[in-house]
């Protein structure tokens, strides 16, 4: 069974190639890619771990966002799906001379992952310290615990 659930869209994955192919050399990751674009809205898809703990029966996921505030990640459980989104914006100014320099940079993404059937949104908790979003939920829900039967 697979944990992650990727929607394909074509043309966006055209598109993210081509930035790659062409500017990977200069922008290090994805997160300075939205940030330094700066005249439009960018989009970036945040680096992901999924880590798997079979004593505790847990699946932890960390996204890597530095620099976002935790008030604009949203965290949503619907339908076996849990979606990670945010928002970020960077506002700088700064005076040279006899000119200002006013650069405004605006990043959104979304991240969606394949829950275990019967996950409920309180079975799922998540904490963001210093720029990491660890995302913990169970790997198998109650309801698809195995149950032993007994023969008569």
């Amino acid at each position: 069974m697979s944990l992650v659930h990727f929607h394909y869209d074509p043309f966006t994955e055209f598109e993210r190639l081509f930035d790659d192919a062409f500017s990977a050399r200069f922008r290090p990751s994805d997160v300075s890619r939205a940030v330094e674009s700066g005249s439009r809205v960018g989009t970036f898809r945040p680096k992901m771990d999924l880590i798997e703990n079979k004593d505790s029966n847990e699946v932890t996921a960390k996204f890597d966002l530095p620099g976002m505030d935790p008030a604009n990640v949203a965290i949503e459980v619907q339908q076996n799906r849990l979606t990670i989104s945010g928002e970020t914006t960077t506002e700088a100014q700064r005076q040279e001379g006899d000119y200002a320099v006013r650069e405004r940079t605006f990043g959104k993404f979304s991240r969606t992952l394949q829950l275990p059937v019967g996950t409920k949104s309180e079975d799922v908790t998540a904490k963001m310290e210093n720029g990491v979003l660890t995302v913990t939920f169970p790997k198998v829900g109650k309801e698809q615990e195995p149950e032993k039967v007994t023969v008569k």
